[in-house]
């Protein structure tokens, strides 16, 4: 419980409703690539991510992937939340990008956390309100950019400070709602023009500038 008691929003919560979080909470161990969530699941509580990554994802007919976002330490999945509040199934994928520990606060405490403590709900407004506004920029560059641009966005996203990116082509692909084969294709272009350097499951950002400029481009 160390690492969920030292989440900067449990910190705010009166002592009466950390201890019922702490008699509540459940937490879990995912690994890579494995399962988290699924469409048309019914939903327990909410989700809060203390190691690691997780990622929400839609399905095409065709079997291609297209992430809608990311839940990183400290956050919340706002789809959760939303079906917790409206007796809803949830409405997408989740699986773990990385080694993640998960948190699951059962829906009745979260009702009764919600219910007491100002912290919780201004959270839960936040977090909704936040999801809007992602799903706006996704669909903006879905419509506005075209696929070379929007993996050079997801490269300068996503890259440690020292310009790597750990992720292998089919991620990559599955990101961007597109095949492992036009990814490759792409990537091949960057570095063929200095602006990436690729290795097995890891992209070196050679030039930002330069990839930043690709973005802006007409």
């Amino acid at each position: 419980m160390q690492d969920f008691d030292t989440l900067p929003l449990f910190r705010q919560l009166s002592p009466d409703s950390l201890q019922l979080l702490r008699q509540g909470v459940v937490t879990a161990e995912c690994q890579p690539g494995s399962p988290v969530l699924y469409k048309g699941q019914a939903i327990s509580g909410a989700y809060f991510v203390l190691r690691g990554r997780l990622r929400v994802y839609s399905l095409a007919p065709n079997g291609n992937e297209a992430t809608l976002y990311c839940i990183d330490p400290g956050e919340t999945c706002v789809f959760a939340l939303n079906s917790l509040f409206n007796d809803l199934r949830y409405p997408a994928w989740v699986q773990a990008e990385q080694p993640t520990t998960v948190a699951l606060v059962p829906g009745p405490l979260y009702r009764t956390l919600f219910a007491r403590e100002d912290a919780i709900r201004d959270l839960t407004v936040h977090t909704l309100a936040t999801l809007v506004f992602r799903l706006m920029q996704e669909l903006e560059q879905v419509h506005a950019y075209k696929l070379n641009q929007r993996l050079a966005n997801l490269l300068l996203l996503q890259a440690s400070a020292a310009g790597e990116l750990r992720q292998t082509q089919q991620q990559l692909a599955d990101h961007l709602g597109t095949t492992r084969e036009v990814v490759a294709r792409l990537l091949g272009e960057l570095a063929a023009d200095g602006l990436v350097a690729t290795g097995r499951g890891l992209i070196r950002i050679r030039d930002a500038q330069r990839l930043a400029a690709l973005i802006a481009s007409p």
